[in-house]
């Protein structure tokens, strides 16, 4: 059985808009779990993915935890093998999709593609959000993903805003690093993903033309999916979390230019996180509220704050098909001093290093090459100052599409680069079944019978996987180590 709500959460709940006490505390005893994809429109179709079979079967609970992360939360409920999921459309999210259940999706090689990413519904609302913000108007140029890990919504706004440049920062050392894969996953070119506190990015007065602060917090809204959350709610936990959001808030507006856009979110039930923190934005920081239209059919519930009547967005379980989540939109009016940012210099290639590199790119003349290192890096062209403006005022992890690195006359393709769709279609590619392409997920050994040499691209149902070195009579897997799964 489901373990009981804490009484001190449903006491707060009585008299906010939308609670209805006993269809909210029927739902969360109900045991049911609601799985959802969103799929990536670079490398599949809606077509491809409503047609694709998710693998079946049971999730194992000692699978690593950097698989469960990497998945977005490889936990749930057993499968009957015979089993197929199918998929159903989520409204307000035009890539998202349902699953009636929960597959293995670590066996599945489209997720280790970067074809889809596994990511709770109501939080997909902000594509719905941004779709609105900027139907009328350009695209936001820049863009900050502040507290990004483990990327859901980094990989949602480079699918929505492929003409911006994004900065996805996760303040938290070791979930960066599945930050930055997902993103390699997802194969993003006009991003850069940074370990930053939030106050480190007031080096960026009124840069950025949007602030996505999906902030931490109780946890409340997902009790259905971690029960865990459960015994480490309580009260004094929520006015803890509420000062957290107002200090990461108040450290990162001063980056947000005159006439940006702040998306403010939690999966907490608690006012304290969400309209309390949405009267302390007007009050305390100056900004102006932003109504979103939403269609009544989706049942999503509209709110006021009790002291500035700011509209927000409320996601009750037994009113959506998704989790609980709460969301507000601001936009800052008040003027905002910008400086002239000093660029800073990119290590260029040299002519002979370029024209190998560009051998291998479909399209070279839109992309700016330079080194980090030894690594050679493309970025789109037209965000190379943007870039070198972020790596000259913060920490970047990852930038661009990672290319490789040249050895004498040759270039060692890096991993990115295979997942980035950024290949020319002279380099060779070898197809593989399902069986075969597991086996090189898992680093396995792979016998391939193709009379090739050299470089090639391992891929499954024309997606990707990665690369592999054709030595003759033996394959040389270049799967990452780290990123290889591990479940038998």
């Amino acid at each position: 059985m489901p373990k009981p709500l804490p009484q001190k959460l449903i006491e707060s709940l009585r008299g906010v808009a939308g609670f209805e006490e006993e269809p909210f505390l029927n739902i969360h005893q109900s045991g049911e779990q609601v799985t959802s994809i969103r799929y990536n429109p670079a490398k599949i179709s809606a077509v491809q993915i409503d047609a694709h079979v998710f693998p079946a079967g049971k999730p194992k609970a000692e699978m690593a935890e950097r698989q469960v992360e990497n998945a977005g939360d490889e936990k749930g409920n057993e499968t009957p093998v015979d089993a197929l999921p199918t998929q159903n459309p989520i409204a307000w999210c035009a890539t998202g999709r349902y699953l009636s259940q929960r597959p293995s999706f670590t066996l599945d090689p489209y997720l280790h593609a970067g074809a889809y990413y596994v990511q709770e519904a109501s939080s997909m609302f902000v594509d719905h959000v941004i779709k609105f913000l900027y139907q009328e108007k350009a695209h936001p140029e820049r863009v900050l993903d502040l507290c990004a890990a483990p990327g859901g919504k980094s990989t949602l706004l480079a699918t929505r805003l492929p003409d911006s440049f994004i900065v996805s920062n996760e303040v938290i050392k070791n979930r960066v690093t599945i930050l930055a894969e997902n993103m390699s996953k997802w194969g993003c070119s006009n991003a850069a993903v940074t370990h930053n506190d939030p106050a480190d990015f007031k080096r960026l007065p009124g840069y950025f033309d949007l602030l996505v602060v999906d902030a931490p917090c109780s946890g409340s809204g997902l009790f259905r999916k971690d029960e865990r959350a459960i015994d480490e709610w309580s009260e004094e936990n929520v006015a803890h979390c509420s000062l957290r959001q107002q200090r990461i808030l108040a450290d990162v507006l001063p980056s947000l230019k005159t006439g940006g856009h702040l998306i403010y979110s939690t999966c907490s039930y608690s006012v304290a996180e969400d309209e309390a923190i949405c009267d302390w934005l007007v009050n305390e920081m100056g900004l102006q509220s932003v109504s979103i239209r939403v269609d009544p059919s989706w049942g999503i519930v509209k709110t006021l704050s009790p002291e500035c009547q700011v509209p927000g967005y409320r996601f009750y379980p037994d009113k959506i098909k998704g989790e609980g989540f709460f969301l507000a939109c601001f936009q800052q009016l008040k003027e905002v001093e910008e400086k002239e940012y000093y660029h800073g210099k990119l290590a260029q290639l040299s002519k002979t290093e370029t024209q190998l590199v560009n051998y291998w790119l479909n399209t070279p003349d839109h992309f700016q090459l330079f080194k980090q290192k030894e690594t050679i890096i493309a970025l789109p062209a037209k965000w190379k100052n943007e870039f070198a403006t972020v790596q000259s005022a913060l920490h970047v992890r990852k930038g661009g599409v990672a290319i490789g690195t040249i050895k004498g006359k040759d270039l060692v393709p890096h991993h990115e680069f295979a997942l980035s769709g950024l290949l020319h279609n002279n380099i060779p590619v070898i197809e593989f079944d399902e069986t075969q392409a597991v086996r090189y997920l898992k680093r396995q050994d792979i016998a391939v019978d193709s009379g090739l040499r050299g470089w090639a691209l391992a891929t499954f149902e024309n997606l990707a996987l990665g690369w592999m070195k054709l030595l003759g009579n033996r394959v040389n897997n270049y799967y990452p180590t780290e990123w290889r799964i591990l479940k038998p």
